[in-house]
């Protein structure tokens, strides 16, 4: 089921990583649209804990608009992602602007390969962790890779974001 090919996927997030020479895993599952959470959806497709996917999410800090990406088991600290900008305030993006600046559809958005580069918050949680899963850029695919990759590839800061 591992998949290595650009050619096999072809997501913008996929692409960006065999672009990027970085080793990364793909895992395919049947999307069930009537699932209440996408992300705990792919945890148990994946037969993973739910702290090893990540969901990412996207938020305004002082009318910015920033990525987070946190465990699926918990749930996003807005004041603690201001913090971690060095922002005041954060509310969630609007669901139009956050698939217009990442050119992927809600439940399918990936840090990874987005169309307009954004500030990246990664949770503290990935740490030391051998791999994480986050979307591949579309509902019912994920890419395992190390978390270390994610913050390189995705310029992001590494903080304590995740309530739960």
């Amino acid at each position: 089921m591992a998949k290595k090919s650009k050619k096999s996927v072809g997501t913008p997030a996929t692409v960006a990583l065999t672009e990027a020479g970085v080793p990364f895993t793909t895992h395919s599952y049947e999307h069930d649209p009537a699932a209440p959470s996408y992300g705990e959806e792919a945890a148990e497709a994946l037969g993973v804990a739910p702290d090893q996917v990540f969901k990412t999410l996207l938020a305004e800090v002082d009318g910015t608009l920033t990525v987070a990406v946190v465990p699926v088991s918990g749930s996003l600290d807005l004041k603690a992602l201001a913090a971690a900008v060095g922002g005041k305030r954060a509310v969630m993006a609007d669901p139009a602007a956050a698939e217009r600046s990442t050119g992927y559809v809600l439940g399918g958005i990936s840090p990874l390969g987005q169309r307009k580069r954004l500030r990246t918050v990664v949770d503290a949680s990935a740490e030391g962790r051998p791999t994480v899963c986050v979307s591949a850029g579309r509902r019912g695919l994920e890419v395992e890779l190390a978390p270390e990759d994610l913050v390189a590839l995705t310029d992001a800061r590494v903080a304590p974001i995740a309530r739960g």
